[in-house]
């Protein structure tokens, strides 16, 4: 079962909340809630049901998703199967455009040999991979850019 996202936002901070509201609010199971509160979610004190204040859920949940979040520094690509931002190997990139502005580099995780891929400006690539071999290429012509058109079409000759 794979891990939904949270939305903090969907927690309104001038309200406090008992761990089953809580869990309704969020779409999660409320032994969810219950273990972000051993982990450190602040309780309001003194009292049964336990309570939590929202402004401090929603705080949390922040903390938890920019704790989760691994940034990629330059000269990196996100390795999908190492999970970590890992530089290409034999420093070669290449950069296929998709459009005037942006297009996609891939390149081969040096950890694992998997294909790594990420979106970006043509104009940010030197700033994204400093000191980094990048061959652009343009990318393939669309079928309405073609000077003859395809064999397989529909229109018969009579």
């Amino acid at each position: 079962m794979s891990a939904r996202r949270i939305n903090p936002r969907l927690i309104k901070i001038h309200r406090a909340y008992s761990a089953d509201e809580a869990a309704r609010a969020l779409g999660v199971h409320k032994n969810s809630v219950r273990g972000w509160i051993k982990k450190g979610l602040p309780v309001v004190e003194g009292g049964r049901p336990v309570l939590i204040l929202g402004h401090e859920l929603r705080a949390f949940l922040e903390r938890r998703r920019k704790a989760g979040k691994r940034p990629c520094s330059p000269g990196t690509i996100y390795c999908l199967k190492c999970r970590e931002p890992r530089r290409p190997a034999l420093g070669m990139v290449e950069y296929v455009a998709r459009n005037a502005a942006t297009g996609d580099l891939t390149a081969l995780c040096e950890t694992c040999g998997t294909m790594m891929f990420r979106r970006a400006r043509r104009s940010d690539v030197a700033a994204i991979m400093p000191a980094t071999d990048v061959q652009i290429r343009e990318a393939g012509a669309r079928l309405i850019e073609r000077a003859s058109p395809s064999l397989y079409c529909d229109n018969r000759k009579d």
